[in-house]
């Protein structure tokens, strides 16, 4: 289900959504507590890092948190033991992320399936365990009191205004080359890879390169969501590279929309508007959560934004005209 083309809008209505969508953005932490926007905006950027891998790609990884935590590590590392700024910071977790990611990729492209992924999950295992054990790390505890710095030594990020739009620009320009990456003629390769591997190694393309770069690329945006994420809040925890994590980034792009640009926008805002206003009912919150993953799976397997897409061009289509019609000869 995951190769199949979505649902899509008229480009007229995708423009102007769009624009509807960043106007939003801008006036959202008037409307909402800036902390809580910023919590969607990085886990949106751990969402699309993930769909470029599974929508596009066709692969289902169960590791990815272990990008998402080893990159919040060397962000609080970066910025907490050696001093540096934000940017360099962010730029540490990027590519510890996107070196992970290398090695990771080289190992578990050479299985397809469900291989692929119990190789992804052990591997992810293997930097639970080094994050639970290693002093650097801080163990149990993690690393607390994260400073937020300055960005490029001229902007203060202890403003929660500023730090939101900080993470606004910086999700939006990630967002944009995910965007370019899939119009490029790499995009086009790593689709038909999807479709149909055997046929597009019949073509010439070194499909095992292919896949390796897109894990790589995909590690190194779900590691810059993990040093945005050390960045708002101050804690790297080992929640950022249990399993759950990798179950859910799995959910949100279901919850989402599968192979859909806006899909992971929608599923991260939904699944932390269900972690936020549910926290009242304590474990039950799992129990809420299971049920609309079912729910989802089994009622629009498009996700929300094939469910909105489906409505929207039934409500939009032109409709036949009502009154007499000629007679037929």
């Amino acid at each position: 289900e995951a190769t199949r083309e979505p649902l899509r809008l008229d480009p007229r209505w995708q423009r102007l959504g769009w624009w509807a969508l960043g106007a939003a953005a801008l006036v959202a932490p008037l409307l909402v507590y800036p902390l809580f926007m910023m919590k969607v905006l990085c886990f949106a950027l751990f969402a699309s890092a993930f769909n470029l891998l599974l929508g596009y790609v066709g692969l289902l990884s169960f590791g990815h948190a272990a990008f998402f935590g080893a990159a919040a590590y060397a962000t609080g590392m970066a910025m907490k033991g050696w001093g540096l700024s934000a940017e360099l910071g962010l730029l540490a977790g990027t590519l510890c992320g996107a070196a992970l990611g290398l090695v990771f990729g080289a190992i578990a492209i050479r299985r397809q399936g469900i291989y692929f992924s119990m190789i992804t999950l052990a591997l992810s295992q293997v930097v639970y365990f080094v994050a639970v054990q290693s002093r650097l790390t801080g163990g149990e505890d993690g690393l607390q009191s994260v400073p937020r710095g300055t960005l490029f030594g001229i902007v203060d990020l202890a403003d929660s205004m500023r730090m939101y739009y900080v993470v606004l620009a910086v999700f939006v320009l990630a967002y944009l080359f995910v965007v370019r990456v899939l119009q490029s003629p790499f995009g086009e390769a790593i689709r038909a890879v999807r479709d149909n591997e055997q046929r597009a190694q019949s073509l010439g393309y070194a499909t095992a390169r292919y896949k390796l770069l897109a894990f790589t690329l995909s590690a190194g945006l779900a590691g810059l969501a993990g040093g945005m994420k050390v960045l708002v809040f101050g804690v790297a925890s080992l929640t950022d590279v249990h399993w759950h994590a990798s179950g859910e980034v799995v959910l949100m792009s279901l919850l989402g929309g599968v192979g859909t640009l806006l899909g992971p926008i929608v599923g991260a805002f939904t699944f932390v508007s269900l972690q936020n206003y549910l926290a009242p009912l304590g474990s039950w919150v799992l129990i809420v959560q299971g049920v609309i993953f079912i729910a989802c799976v089994l009622l629009f397997r498009e996700g929300l934004v094939g469910l909105g897409t489906q409505l929207w061009n039934r409500l939009s289509a032109p409709r036949a005209p009502v009154g007499p019609t000629a007679p037929s000869p």
